[in-house]
């Protein structure tokens, strides 16, 4: 994300997530280079292992020699999102947004600070109960619930009332634990699974069919640009045509002017050719005023 005001010489913040429990790592950098990146990526590593796949957008600092030899040397298929499909890597969206917002209501006024609370941001996120997986982030990682400060002391007093020195005991609670702590997690796959199809039949309902061919002129939705952004702009830029069609919901387009792109269907609607007929207003009549 960013960048952002400078804060102690930080500019942008690096978000990562875990798919199914939801776990943030940021962390607040002066630029945004493939450098930073691939370090920031290998602390990950060293905390919580390597993934099977890493999902991010096509920025250069992800698309570089450096990025891709780090991705082959640990076994880590790198997946590019496509081109004005923000579902793709849709789950880092909701947590930048989520992030945003903490920020915002943290620093007040002085927003030179933000570097400062990113942490507090963080916790808050993790902490937070999540319906589409029915508990917090901290709980699926950790396996239990994070003491809050109001909590520290009543909780410490409870562990040493009740602490338990039999090894034999104590062994036998762990693994009841670590069965719990899978049960969760599986738990928390199925209730991310049915949450997505609700979701996903929802968002269907509010779509029409459109049935597009190869040649046929489109209009691309450009949900980059700001509305009333200085200028009256329209949303809707082109006209382009069809050069191919991929399975799901992809299409290369072609510009008169030369170049070509991919982007997904669902920002393409039909070009039916020519301007909006202008805008006619009658003579205006004045009546004489009744006497």
């Amino acid at each position: 994300m960013g960048p952002f005001p400078s804060s102690k010489g930080n500019k942008y913040i690096l978000v990562a997530v875990d798919y199914l429990s939801k776990w943030v790592e940021a962390k607040a950098l002066p630029t945004n280079d493939a450098r930073v990146v691939v370090k920031f990526l290998k602390s990950l590593f060293s905390w919580f292992g390597t993934p099977k796949a890493i999902i991010s957008d096509k920025g250069t600092h992800f698309r570089n020699d450096q990025f891709s030899r780090v991705m082959s040397k640990y076994g880590v298929t790198h997946r590019l999102s496509t081109t004005y499909h923000p579902q793709t890597s849709g789950q880092v969206e909701v947590t930048n947004r989520g992030l945003k917002r903490i920020l915002e209501r943290k620093v007040g006024e002085n927003r030179a600070l933000w570097s400062d609370k990113l942490e507090d941001a963080l916790w808050a996120f993790r902490t937070a109960f999540k319906t589409h997986v029915g508990c917090t982030p901290y709980r699926l990682v950790y396996a239990k619930s994070c003491h809050l400060p109001l909590e520290l002391e009543h909780k410490a007093f409870w562990a040493l009332k009740h602490a338990n020195f039999n090894l034999k005991t104590t062994g036998d609670h762990r693994k009841l634990q670590l069965n719990e702590l899978s049960e969760l997690r599986d738990q928390a796959y199925e209730n991310s699974l049915i949450y997505k199809q609700q979701t996903k039949k929802l968002h269907d309902a509010k779509i029409k069919n459109r049935i597009l061919n190869v040649g046929d002129q489109v209009l691309l939705f450009n949900s980059r640009l700001k509305i009333f952004s200085g200028k009256l702009k329209s949303r809707w830029s082109g006209p382009f045509t069809i050069a191919e069609i991929y399975p799901y919901g992809t299409a290369k387009l072609i510009h008169p002017d030369g170049g070509n792109f991919k982007v997904n269907c669902h920002h393409l609607k039909h070009y039916h050719g020519g301007d909006p007929p202008p805008l006619e207003i009658p003579d205006v009549h004045t009546f004489p005023k009744d006497n």
